[in-house]
């Protein structure tokens, strides 16, 4: 069972591709929603408010993954498609590429674009420090006070991660595992009597 994924510590630098005038500026961002991808177009935008082009590609999600490839007015294909196989060449996810054209007076013919486009992604992608993180699952688990210990026992010698934690006299815990541990966890919590475990 795999139960990791490769993606992206932090914004990369910016990094800037030239060819015929033509200047390609780079950027990467670790991303889990389209809001933070509106979020980064729209800084952007702002930042390079002359540009012609603001062509991206992103690929979300671990499991099930979503992706989409923006041209933004360059010729079909061109921009987008060839970020976003940048993008899988490194084998990233939750991830956002975005390639910024001031067009420089002369045209580079289709083929042109979509070598200029690809190798903006991939000097991006390769000055970003990658990273592989586990796919979580979370549970819930609902138990009273006094078996506060045996709860708390095996979190610890199971290196579950605790998310948010209610300590009253009914206790709630949100708790994570990796994707691989999940069912083991979840039966270990449920042969207990007085604990109920749920999967969020």
């Amino acid at each position: 069972m795999i139960d990791t994924y490769k993606t992206i510590a932090f914004a990369s630098p910016e990094i800037l591709f030239k060819e015929k005038n033509s200047k390609f500026i780079g950027y990467a961002f670790p991303v889990t929603t389209e809001e933070e991808i509106k979020f980064h177009l729209q800084e952007l935008r702002k930042q390079h408010f002359g540009a012609g082009h603001f062509c991206y590609a992103f690929q979300l999600g671990t499991e099930t993954a979503q992706f989409r490839a923006n041209d933004d007015g360059e010729p079909s294909n061109s921009a987008g498609m060839p970020i976003y196989g940048q993008i899988q060449s490194f084998g990233l996810t939750n991830v956002l590429v975005i390639v910024v054209r001031f067009f420089g007076g002369i045209k580079l013919g289709v083929g042109g674009l979509i070598t200029a486009y690809k190798t903006s992604a991939q000097m991006v992608l390769a000055e970003s420090e990658i990273i592989e993180k586990t796919i979580n699952i979370h549970f819930n688990i609902f138990f009273d006070y006094k078996n506060m210990n045996t709860v708390m026992r095996v979190i610890k010698e199971k290196n579950l991660i605790i998310i948010s934690q209610k300590m009253e006299e009914r206790c709630q815990i949100e708790i994570a595992t990796r994707k691989k541990n999940a069912e083991l966890i979840f039966d270990i919590f449920t042969a207990f009597f007085e604990v109920d475990i749920k999967k969020i």
